[in-house]
């Protein structure tokens, strides 16, 4: 199913209570951006090929959500009131909440790539409304909708999939260290249960990468919004080491099957879980 904002995979088969959303690979870039940027250098926040790398999601009974915009444009993993007031030319006319990604010129429309602007010119505020509604708002209507389809079975699983550049602690602003090839995040506990954790960490690491957990990413808005364990409610953020499975010039590289069959078995133990 195709829409202006997101591709939607349904369940083939039996339908598990299993959502998978990566709502950072989208590559559609609207004629308005108005960057200055252009070409890789504009392209640097995308998760390029991750919905591909869960492909095989509906063949294992889940769904399978991707935003088609990119994340530069408008970020679907920050709050509506995490607005970078440097970006606009006017006053927002709703609450205000900046977050560290803004501080980072990352919230919830990017201001910097990289360190270098995006824009050679303030935003208006009309602007920034539009691609609210064109494509943060039914991205989130989808998830929401397929979470809930989900929960209407019981317990149900989110995994929010992203990528992660190599130089990840750099770019955070944090001391800089070996960056695992997958990061799994659950705000510290907060959105998963330990069998959740378990699991997708004994599936990658079966495949030979190194795993860590939370660290330095733990998740943001999305498995803030979609986590509630006790509830029977389980969202993980799922970072791939982007040097793993593609080049500097966003193509795929000789180990994209092979994280791509790791994903894979992630999400056959995922679902044999979802079962039992």
């Amino acid at each position: 199913m195709q829409a202006a904002a997101f591709t939607l995979g349904r369940a083939r088969g039996q339908a598990l209570p299993i959502v998978v959303d990566s709502p950072h690979s989208g590559t559609d870039y609207p004629a308005d951006f108005g960057s200055v940027l252009t070409g890789l250098a504009l392209r640097q926040g995308e998760d390029t090929w991750v919905h591909e790398l869960w492909g095989s999601a509906p063949a294992h009974g889940a769904t399978l959500l991707a935003a088609d915009f990119p994340r530069a444009y408008i970020d679907p993993n920050r709050s509506l009131v995490d607005i970078d007031l440097a970006l606009l030319d006017a006053p927002w006319p709703g609450p205000v909440e900046p977050s560290r990604k803004t501080e980072l010129g990352i919230g919830l429309v990017w201001r910097l790539m990289d360190g270098k602007r995006i824009y050679d010119r303030r935003l208006t505020v009309a602007e920034v409304q539009g691609r609210i509604e064109r494509c943060w708002r039914p991205y989130h209507a989808a998830l929401e909708g397929a979470l809930a389809a989900a929960a209407a079975q019981g317990p149900r699983w989110h995994l929010n999939v992203h990528s992660m550049p190599d130089d990840s602690y750099r770019r955070l602003g944090l001391p800089d260290k070996p960056l695992a090839d997958v990061v799994l995040g659950n705000l510290d506990g907060s959105t998963c249960d330990e069998a959740t954790m378990a699991l997708v960490e004994d599936a990658f690491g079966r495949a030979g990468y190194s795993v860590a957990r939370n660290d330095p990413f733990k998740g943001v808005e999305i498995i803030r919004g979609s986590g509630q364990p006790e509830r029977g409610w389980h969202a993980l953020q799922v970072e791939v080491k982007r040097s793993l499975y593609m080049d500097e010039r966003r193509e795929k590289n000789a180990g994209f099957e092979r994280l791509q069959r790791a994903a894979d078995d992630a999400l056959a133990a995922l679902a044999a879980h979802a079962r039992r």
